[in-house]
C-alpha cells in the first residue's frame, strides 16, 4: 500500500470490518474480461460464503478461473471542506484475494447458509425450504491474502 499510515495490518481489525459489512463486492475474470458484482455474504475463519443460483455469468466465469478478489467496506462518513480538494470520505475497507469453490453437498451448504444468516444477525437454528435449498449453490472463498485500509 502506497500510504502506509492508512494501512490496517491488524487481523482483528480486518475481521471487525468483515463482520460489520453488509455487501461484498466480488471480482472475477475470464477471457481477459473483468466482472464485479455486489453480493450478500457470510464470513467465518478466513472464508467467505456466498449464496447464489447454480447457473449464470458468475458461475461460468468461476468455472474457467476460480481466482477472485473481494472488497468490503463500512464506517462511512462524508467530509465536507471549504475547497474542493478538502472534501473526502472517512471509512474502512478490506480487499482480499482467494479462490472460489462451488459447494453443492447438503451438509456443507447448510453450514454455509447458517453462516450467512448469522452474519446478518439472525439467530438459529435455521430451516430451509427444500425447493429453494436444492436450487441454491454456495461459493466458498478461501482467503489467501487480505489487507485493510482506513480513510480519514
Amino acid at each position: 500500500m502506497r500510504r502506509k499510515e492508512r494501512e490496517i495490518t491488524d487481523h482483528a481489525a480486518m475481521e471487525e470490518i468483515l463482520g460489520k459489512a453488509w455487501i461484498c463486492r466480488l471480482a472475477m475474470s475470464a477471457d481477459d474480461q473483468p466482472y464485479v458484482i455486489p453480493l450478500c455474504f457470510g464470513y467465518r475463519n478466513r472464508t467467505l460464503y456466498i449464496h447464489c443460483a447454480q447457473e449464470g455469468l458468475k458461475i461460468d466465469l468461476l468455472k474457467k478461473n476460480n481466482r477472485v478478489c473481494f472488497e468490503v467496506d463500512g464506517d462511512h462518513e462524508f467530509v465536507r471542506g471549504e475547497s474542493a480538494c478538502e472534501w473526502g470520505m472517512k471509512g474502512r475497507s478490506v480487499i482480499g484475494f482467494g479462490r472460489a469453490h462451488l459447494i453443492n453437498d447438503p451438509e456443507s451448504k447448510t453450514r454455509a447458509l447458517d453462516v450467512i444468516m448469522e452474519h446478518y444477525g439472525a439467530k438459529g437454528p435455521f430451516s430451509y425450504k427444500e425447493k429453494g435449498f436444492e436450487k441454491a449453490l454456495i461459493l466458498k472463498i478461501e482467503i489467501e491474502a487480505m489487507t485493510g485500509k482506513k480513510l480519514g
